[in-house]
Order: C-alpha cells, then sequence, then structure tokens
C-alpha cells in the first residue's frame, strides 16, 4: 500500500490500490488516444479523429473495466504477448529457467538488444513456468511523455534516472536506486536490468562495471564487503538471443552516422518508434538462456562483470546469420538462410554494411574467445564440441 512519506514513490512501480485511477488516467490522455488512432486507423484518423477518439475511450473503458490490480495488469500484457509471439516469431524457447528456485528473488542482468521485447520476453518465459514476473529498470529517457511513464510504472516498471546530470543529484538518484533494488529482492520481487546502459547495438555484450558499482552502494552504507553482498543478491546472467532483430539496419545506420559525423540526433518520436518495430517486427527464432547465480571470491566490479560476460557469451543462442557474418562454417548454414543474410546486407546503405555484419558476427566471436572447457552445454558450441 502506498504510505504517506515513500521514498520510492517516484520511482517505483505502481501498488494494486493505484492501478484504477492510473488506467484512467491513461484513457483520458489525449497524447495515448491519439497514438493508437494513428497506429491503428492511419488513415481515418486525422479528419475523422473527432468522432473516433470518444469511441475508443469508449471501448477502452469497458475493456480493460476488470483490470483492478498489478496481477490484472501482467495477465492483459501476458495475452498481448501471445498474440504478438504468434505473429513476429517462428518460435520462443527459455534454458535454465527449470533451475530457479520459485521461492527466491533474483536480480537478473541481462544483455539488451530491444528496448521492450528483452524484459517482456524474459517475463513471458517465466510466467510460461508459473513464476512471477519481474520489475523491470526502464530509463527516464524512455519517458518523456506522461503517458509513457503510466504504462511502465503499471507494468511493473520502476524508474532510472539517467537525466540527473550534477555530482550531488546523480549520487543521490543511484543511491536511491541500490537501496530499491534491495528492497524489492527483500519484497520477494525479482528484477530485470540490462548489463550496459543503451542497446548493445555491435552485439557486443559487456557488462559495464558501474551497474554492479551501484548494486553496491546500499551494500557500502550497510558496511558490508563486496562479494558477501553481492551473492546476497542473487545475480543471475540472462541471454536473450534474436535470429532476427527488426532493429538491425537502424543501429547500423545510427553507428555508421556517428562514425561519420561524430554524432546521432534522435527524431523525437524516434525511441517510441524504434519500441513499436521492435514489438510488432519480425524476430523469428528468439531464445531465452537462464544463467546461474554468480559466485564470488575476492571479487572487484570489473572481475564480477568478467564472470557475467562469461556467462551471457556462453549461453547466447547462434543463429546462421551469425556464423556467416563471421565467416564460420556451420550445418546451420543453408543456401536459403545464405540468401536472407545477403537480402539483410543489400537492404543496408554500403555504408553501414559492415556494422550490419559486425552485430551479427561478434556473438560467434566472443563465444569463440571463451575457452572450450568453460562453455556451457546450453551453447550451439559445446553442442558442436561434443559430437
Amino acid at each position: 500500500m502506498q504510505t504517506v512519506n515513500d521514498p520510492y514513490q517516484e520511482i517505483r512501480p505502481y501498488h494494486d490500490d493505484e492501478v484504477p485511477s492510473a488506467i484512467q488516467r491513461l484513457i483520458q490522455d489525449d497524447e495515448f488516444i491519439n497514438a493508437i488512432l494513428s497506429y491503428r486507423y492511419p488513415h481515418a484518423s486525422g479528419p475523422l479523429g473527432w468522432l473516433l477518439k470518444p469511441a475508443l475511450k469508449l471501448y477502452l473503458t469497458k475493456k480493460w473495466s476488470n483490470i483492478k490490480t498489478v496481477q490484472d495488469v501482467q495477465l492483459h500484457v501476458a495475452s498481448y504477448m501471445r498474440k504478438m509471439i504468434k505473429t513476429t516469431c517462428d518460435k520462443v524457447t527459455v534454458s535454465g529457467v527449470e533451475k530457479l528456485d520459485p521461492n527466491k528473488a533474483y536480480l537478473f542482468v541481462s544483455n539488451h538488444r530491444d528496448i521492450a521485447m528483452d524484459p517482456a520476453l524474459v517475463n513471458w518465459c517465466l510466467h510460461q513456468q508459473g513464476l512471477d514476473t519481474v520489475r523491470i529498470a526502464i530509463g527516464d529517457n524512455l519517458l518523456r511523455k506522461p503517458c509513457a511513464t503510466e504504462l511502465m510504472k503499471l507494468n511493473k516498471s520502476f524508474i532510472v534516472k539517467r537525466s540527473a546530470k550534477a555530482p550531488r543529484e546523480m549520487m543521490k538518484s543511484l543511491s536511491q536506486l541500490s537501496a530499491y533494488l534491495r528492497l524489492s529482492l527483500d519484497e520477494g520481487q525479482s528484477i530485470w536490468i540490462a548489463q550496459r546502459e543503451g542497446r548493445a547495438k555491435t552485439g557486443q555484450d559487456v557488462t559495464d562495471p558501474a551497474i554492479l558499482k551501484m548494486f553496491f552502494m546500499e551494500g557500502r552504507k550497510r558496511k558490508q564487503d563486496f562479494d558477501s553482498y553481492m551473492e546476497a543478491l542473487n545475480v543471475v546472467p540472462v541471454a536473450i538471443s534474436y535470429q532476427n532483430d527488426p532493429c538491425d539496419l537502424d543501429k547500423a545506420t545510427e553507428l555508421d552516422a556517428v562514425n561519420r559525423l561524430g554524432a546521432y540526433e534522435k527524431s523525437e518520436f524516434e525511441d517510441i518508434q524504434t519500441i513499436v518495430k521492435g514489438i510488432v517486427g519480425d524476430k523469428r527464432h528468439v531464445h531465452v538462456a537462464f544463467g546461474e547465480p554468480v559466485t564470488l571470491s575476492q571479487d572487484t566490479p570489473e572481475s564480477m562483470a568478467a564472470k557475467i560476460d562469461a556467462q551471457i557469451h556462453q549461453l547466447y543462442r547462434l543463429y546462421p546469420a551469425n556464423y556467416i557474418a563471421a565467416g564460420v562454417e556451420h550445418d546451420s548454414v543453408t543456401p536459403a538462410e545464405q540468401r536472407l543474410y545477403e537480402q539483410k546486407l543489400a537492404q543496408a546503405p554500403e555504408a553501414a554494411r559492415d556494422y550490419l555484419r559486425e552485430m551479427y558476427a561478434n556473438p560467434v566471436l566472443n563465444q569463440c574467445a571463451t575457452s572450450s572447457d568453460n562453455i556451457n552445454q546450453d551453447s550451439p558450441l559445446a553442442a558442436e564440441n561434443n559430437k
């Protein structure tokens, strides 16, 4: 329940008693209604918007009338996920989830390829196993519109204040975030957080030690040592692998622009467009691999980051495009897959093609760099080595 003195009210997800009013605010938000109309009825929303708006508001009021709690929201999202997976994925597979203890809360540190789909797919796989869904860390750079904040906080998301720039303000927000992470885990709520700020556009899945230093701020405040505090968080690496990244051409174009011009300026609604493209775009096979809790021995944030990376690289599911891009022969590379890869490459501006190759090749190179003795059995390379 919400209390008067709630130190996390600004950043935390909504509680059950806050859900109905948040839904009402969404339905009355013209920007939210306009966004739905422009997406569902792009040709009719302009001149006929004044007719469609009241009808859509009535429809949503009726459709969402039974949503009273956070769990109701999660079940509603699950029904959307089921339809989305059916239309945009050949299949979604999962490994390692059976090793998770349903009575424990975990801090899932994940590679990050897609803004919305990464945590959504982790939640889907947990939900399918009958496990509770996670609270999701999301940067405030994605919450420029009030309706976006409402949607995210309804869906168990909590806010990471990336916009804080002044040193004192930044330290305060990071300390609050660190304390909130620990509180969530103590409440039995698992967490999803990306291994670094922003998506790995180059396909280079590397954990930023700064994330781990933020985790430990609460531990330092409690005067605990790094190893024992971090192990108590139950940090589990997660590798999410998309056979086809719906946003890959956009990522390659952005990387090319940064290389040539020194910077890339996003348009006002680019983040929202990217989220939509990631949701509705063709993903082919998606695999979500849960690792094992990271064990520590006289570790530092840097050495712990390396342990997380090793698991993510080993767990990453490689597909034909990955092998083709890396120039590695593999049985999965058929003439049909070769054609698909070449068609994809041809769609990219010539200057951006090397970046497209790189983002698909890097997971192979990272996995090859891991010694065969340490390759996890979930890895396709392990299967190759065990033939």
